[in-house]
């Protein structure tokens, strides 16, 4: 098509071969090559080939050579006459391996020039098709370049032996940090123990009655991850203010009790402690959108522009609006909307490659059992948060329910469902003064 229209599609040979010359010549960069490019950016099949061959012969540990590269595409079936010729030319016309990075910068940025180009002609036929709403357009237009600049495709069958490569380095990264759970931490070690973290591309469904403290712990697990691990956290609160959260969030980083900052009695200490706090917290990435109106299309666009985004939390399900929708449900439309607002949100997490911790309301089912501690079933208005959910934990404060129980300020996390496997319940401590949890073990430990 490019060559009817008299347009050359973006590529450097010289570049390509420059690179595959190098690893021949100097199987040393090798291993940089192949974090810096994949087998696909490269124009030329023969390229790609060859690319490929060294990349698996490398992963297995074999000796790297012309002789054993030609022998391997044989094996691979992919090997074609002239290779040979091809080969030597390649390692005579390449000047030094030491200029390999340059290279592979050059073939890495044709390749994306040319999948902007692929990008540029789907949403022009997309436009032009008139296939849909100019809304849903805009949002498929930047999916698809937002997963450019991530350096991904979307969709398209991927062969399994380049997943296998993905599962493997994931690996690597998890041995090489030393870290004992994959996902980001909690804080709360005995929560982390169960759930493993808040791993990549889940959706995390926290759930309890009103007043049980959804909000205080995902600002808790968002507030952990920022300050302690120095993560990146997008907040969007459609009920709380952003000063409101930020309040909070100050209570909980000076540990000086919320209602004393709210009327502003305040020792010296507690002033200095607050004063440290905001200087922590302001030092933090947390981006906070107070929007009550926002759809999970605005919050994905939004979420997208924020660079190295690690975490997202969503304060609550039921307050969110599907696209182009108001306010008057009637029941059976508010739960289509749920449902097709809980699947926006996991597709979303998996788009975006992060954990992503959505707070629902429970439904009163749960008043009228002799045991209130919520159930699956609780999840108000439809099945498929459920379903979309990778991770769903009920807050239960017995204290809640019964002033003069043994341990008032003893809450649980029922880990409902758990896709990595385990379930149970999990004992925290709840800080009312703080309007924040703490594990059970840590306070014992602070208090010795």
């Amino acid at each position: 098509m490019d060559e009817l229209l008299g347009r050359k599609t973006p590529h450097s040979a010289p570049a390509e071969q420059a690179v595959i010359g190098s690893m021949l010549i100097d199987t040393r960069c090798i291993p940089e090559v192949l974090e810096k490019l994949k087998a696909d950016e490269f124009y030329s099949k023969l390229n790609r080939d060859i690319y490929e061959t060294i990349n698996t012969m490398f992963s297995y540990g074999q000796t790297i050579d012309p002789v054993t590269v030609l022998d391997q595409m044989k094996v691979r079936g992919v090997y074609q006459e002239g290779n040979e010729s091809y080969m030597a030319e390649v390692m005579r016309v390449t000047p030094t391996a030491a200029n390999v990075l340059e290279y592979a910068a050059i073939v890495r940025d044709r390749a994306l020039l040319r999948r902007l180009g692929e990008a540029a002609d789907e949403i022009n036929n997309m436009v032009y098709e008139g296939s849909g709403e100019a809304e849903t357009m805009l949002e498929a237009a930047e999916r698809r370049i937002y997963a450019l600049r991530q350096g991904r495709n979307v969709g398209g069958l991927i062969p399994v032996s380049a997943v296998v490569q993905n599962v493997f380095d994931t690996l690597s990264e998890a041995a090489a940090s030393g870290e004992k759970i994959p996902g980001i931490s909690t804080g709360l070690p005995d929560l982390d123990r169960v759930t493993l973290g808040l791993n990549k591309s889940e959706l995390i469904l926290i759930a309890a009655r009103p007043g049980m403290g959804k909000t205080s712990i995902a600002l808790n697990l968002a507030l952990y991850a920022a300050m302690n691990l120095k993560k990146t956290v997008a907040i969007f609160s459609l009920e709380m203010s952003r000063e409101q959260l930020v309040t909070r969030l100050l209570s909980r980083a000076s540990l000086v009790p919320s209602q004393n900052l709210l009327t502003g009695q305040l020792s010296e200490q507690q002033w200095r402690e607050i004063s440290d706090a905001a200087q922590a917290l302001s030092a933090t990435d947390i981006r906070i959108d107070d929007n009550p109106s926002l759809t999970v299309s605005e919050m994905n666009a939004q979420c997208r522009r924020v660079p190295n985004l690690d975490l997202v939390v969503i304060d609550y399900l039921q307050l969110m609006q599907s696209a182009g929708s108001g306010h008057s449900w009637s029941n059976e439309s508010r739960t289509q909307a749920v449902s097709d607002i809980s699947r926006m949100l996991k597709i979303m997490a998996k788009e975006l490659n992060v954990p992503v911790i959505c707070l629902s309301q429970l439904s009163r089912a749960n008043e009228s059992r002799q045991d209130k501690r919520p159930m699956l079933s609780d999840l108000r208005e439809s099945g498929a948060i459920e379903q979309d959910a990778d991770v769903v934990i009920g807050l239960y404060r017995d204290g809640y329910y019964n002033k003069e129980c043994e341990n008032p300020n003893l809450a649980e996390a029922i880990i409902l469902k758990n896709r990595k496997g385990q379930t149970g319940t999990v004992e925290l401590l709840w800080l009312p003064e703080y309007t924040t949890f703490s594990s059970v073990e840590k306070h014992r430990e602070d208090d010795e």
